[in-house]
Formats: structure tokens, sequence, C-alpha cells
């Protein structure tokens, strides 16, 4: 009899009673194990060397005679994950989904190494099959549904994990572009009023036969009003309530119309009952009036620009801090600004806290940029966050601090909610398992966060907690982690 892994044949028969030993195969019949025995073979293999390839054609099931083996897989969000290591005989791996047929995966799902010199029987992938159908045709059945049903669960909760986590990004982003947007839009709308009633006050002035010469002084009195705005020294409110007041009584003893209603822009700019003279002069007394009411509107343009110029600058700011979450300008995999990519993921959130709750940040400013999947460890941030947030529920404080120790970042988010309870703290981070009431959890949040910082970027994930205080600690390394080195043939 002969059995391939690869292209690499040999013939080692077994011995019924070795195989007995196997815990795998204590309760099967002579006549069971005799027929095993004939089905396959053993292969010895060094240390280091591997046994399985993931991706390579799956065509066998290896069980563990003797020695010490560790399975690794390379996965999409979490890199290269490696098992415990297993020095127990009977423990397999390879084609253990054979008995499924073609709605199994035609290639191995991992790669095994020995980590030290090691036997192991090899079963064909086909004959492996054929067993399981034989003598456990129930069991085959069960466990056909068990592995159909458990990997469609897992990539239903997967894309709604995808889907909430993008619903809460959203949400709070349209939340908080809502705001310099609606300002935004109210702006312009009055812009577009201010601006027809000051071209129409320019064009009465110019009707009324002011000279050129005194247009342009009043032009660049109007300018150095603009520019004044938003830059004079901080008054208190009943310092700039006393100023209109004060004005709008010079206004009205000019004969003014409306000043009290033209006092408040001309004040934000600066301008007393001083400036009134110098308004006089440039303008005439006989213009004086329409000076002041043009002046005024001039003004309150000025004012609506800023207003414009602050709501777009504040969409900007909204947008880059969602291209630095989202990391999509960039490769996956770069040196990253701990402290940018905490900002970006706070922004995105800042719609969905609380009013009751308020955001520290404590950044150690020493600690250097990381080498990091920058897009990932936002999902980090998110799903801290997130938690914090939940465990707080309306009021409370989010701590979010940094530092450096040695060849390590230390991130810390830490809520003042009612804690994690000892008896759950080890089983936080495992996949599917939440406090939350049905509907409102799916259980991943840790465990993705896990399989990212320390599958994808070789750091430690850990939480220490107390009523009142919890704290969720992320290290992470300041230097790239090797490569996993490549299985060798």
């Amino acid at each position: 009899m002969s059995v391939t892994t690869g292209s690499v044949p040999f013939e080692v028969p077994i011995d019924i009673d070795e195989l007995r030993k196997l815990f795998l195969f204590e309760r099967l019949s002579d006549e069971q194990l005799t027929k095993l025995a004939a089905s396959g073979a053993v292969r010895s293999y060094a240390q280091d060397e591997v046994i399985i390839r993931q991706g390579d054609p799956a065509e066998c099931f290896a069980v563990l005679i003797e020695g010490e083996v560790q399975m690794f897989q390379e996965t999409v969000s979490a890199g290269t994950v490696a098992l415990p290591r297993a020095s127990q005989p009977g423990v397999y791996a390879g084609a253990t989904s054979a008995y499924l047929g073609d709605r199994g995966p035609q290639t191995y799902q991992h790669s095994l190494r020995a980590l030290a010199p090691s036997r192991m029987f090899l079963l064909p992938a086909r004959k492996f099959a054929h067993i399981v159908a034989e003598w456990f045709p129930m069991a085959m059945h069960l466990l056909d549904g068990i592995w159909t049903g458990g990997r469609m669960q897992r990539e239903i909760i997967d894309r709604r994990q995808r889907l909430t986590a993008l619903g809460t990004i959203t949400a709070g982003l349209t939340h908080e572009l809502n705001n310099p947007a609606a300002a935004a839009v109210r702006a312009v709308g009055e812009l577009r009023t201010l601006l027809r009633t000051s071209r129409m006050q320019l064009a009465q002035l110019a009707e009324d036969g002011i000279p050129p010469e005194r247009l342009r002084a009043l032009i660049e009195t109007q300018e150095s009003c603009a520019e004044a705005v938003g830059k004079l020294p901080p008054r208190s409110p009943l310092e700039i309530s006393d100023a209109e007041d004060d004005l709008a009584e010079a206004l009205d003893e000019l004969g003014v119309d409306d000043a009290w209603d033209l006092a408040p822009a001309l004040v934000a700019a600066g301008f007393g009952r001083q400036h009134l003279d110098k308004v006089r002069r440039k303008a005439g007394e006989e213009h004086v009036t329409g000076a002041i009411r043009w002046l005024s509107k001039a003004v309150e343009i000025s004012q609506m620009l800023g207003e414009v110029t602050d709501a777009t600058e504040r969409i900007s700011t909204l947008i880059r801090s969602a291209k630095q979450y989202s990391q999509m300008d960039r490769a996956p995999f770069q040196i990253c600004d701990v402290h940018e990519l905490l900002d970006s993921t706070v922004a995105i959130f800042r719609g969905k806290i609380p009013p009751g709750i308020s955001v520290v940040t404590d950044y150690d400013r020493s600690l250097p940029p990381i080498p990091a999947y920058g897009g990932e460890l936002n999902q980090v941030w998110t799903n801290l966050i997130h938690n914090a947030l939940d465990a707080m529920g309306e009021e409370g404080t989010l701590t979010i601090r940094t530092a450096y120790d040695e060849d390590e970042a230390i991130i810390e988010v830490g809520d003042t909610g009612p804690g994690v309870p000892d008896a759950i703290k080890d089983r936080i981070f495992e996949p599917f398992f939440t406090t939350k009431s049905v509907g409102n959890g799916t259980g991943l949040g840790l465990d993705i966060s896990y399989r990212i910082v320390a599958g994808r970027h070789g750091g430690e994930i850990k939480v220490r907690s107390v009523p009142g205080q919890t704290w969720f600690e992320v290290r992470l390394p300041l230097r790239e982690p090797a490569a996993a080195p490549a299985p060798e043939s």
C-alpha cells in the first residue's frame, strides 16, 4: 500500500495495537482497526519539517502518533495565526472535512509543522471519507449539518457585525456633518439677501451723487471693518450690549433709520461712536446715512462669509478624519501616528457620544509612530470605544491615554461603567460571547479586536476592571514584526 503527501511516496505499515493507543481510535473494534491500518501508513518527520501546507490539495487525514506539532493558519483579517503546540498522541489535522465530498474544502485550510521529530499516521482523504460514511452514518449527517450551519452562521454574523460597525460610523459622521452643512446653507441663504441689499444701497449712493474719491474711501473703511470681524479682543456680553446701545444712540442722533438693527453688525467689526466722524468726513455729511447702511450690510456679508468658511472647514476636517479612519488612501501596512488614529476615531464617534459623557485624552507625545495596519487598528478603537459608551449609558467619563514602554506602545481605553464581573473576564475575548441582550450584540467585537492586535500585529490586549473603572489595554510593538517563516519543503 502506498500513501503520498504531495509527491513523496512511502510505505510504512502500522500495528493495530499502536492505533488503539490513540484516543481517536480507542473504541474501534479489531476488525475496524485492521481495516484502518491497511488503509493508511506512517511517516516520520524531522524537526521543523512541514507535514501539511495550507492551500495544497487536501489529500490526507493526519494523526499524531508521537512527537510535537503546531498548526498555523493564514487569515485575511488576523494574518498568521498559530494554534497552541500539541504533543498528545491522537491529535489530528489535514483533510478533516473530507466526508463532505465536493461540498467541503478541496485544499488544506491550515499548515502543520513538526516542532520535534514526529511520527504521523496518514490516511488518504478519500478512504477517510469512506470510513466515516460507512461506520458512522448518523454522525456524518450531524457533522455535515454542524459544519455547514456553523459556516453559514459565522458568515451571516460577520457580515452583520461589519454592517453594524459601518452603520454606527455612518450615523456619527452624518450627525457631525449635518450641523456645519446646515450652517453653511443658512449662511448662503442670508448672503443672497445681503448681497442684493448691499448692491441696491451702493447704487443708491451713486444716484445720490457721491464722488468717486469718497466712495473709494468708504470702500477702504469697509475693508478694514471686514478684516476686524472675528479678530477683536474678547468682550463680555455686557460690554458688547453696552457698545451696541451707545452706537445705536449715536446713529439715531444722526437720523439713521433702523439704528438699533444696524448697530450689532458694526459693533462686531469694532465700529464705535468714535468712528462715525471718520465716516462723515469720508462720505460727506449728505451721504453719511446711506454710507452707514451700506457699511453695516457689508460687515454682515463678511460675517456670513466667515460662517461659511468655518462650516466648510469643519466639513473638511470631518472628511479628513473619516479618511484617516478608513485609511482608504494609504497602503494597508504603514508607519502610523497612533494619536491621529485615535483622534480620527473619536471624531467619527462624536455625534454618538451622549451629552452626559465627557471625553478625556491623555497622550504621551513622546510615543513614536508605529508600524501597523492603520485601518484595522481603527476597527479596534471603534470596538473598544463603542463598548465603553454602551457600558456607561448616558453619563460617565471616557478616557483614552497612551504611554511609551521601551519597545511597546501602550493604548488604554477606560470608562466609568459598572465594570466587567470577575466570572467572565476570561471569556470576553471569546467569539460569540456577549453580555448584551439578544439582538444588541454579536459577541464578535472583542474577538475581532483580539485577532487584529494579537494575530495581525503581534501585540497584546487585556482588561482590568473594578466597578466604576474599566480599562482595556492594548500593547503594540514599536518595531515591525518579523514575517512568519515560510513553510519549508
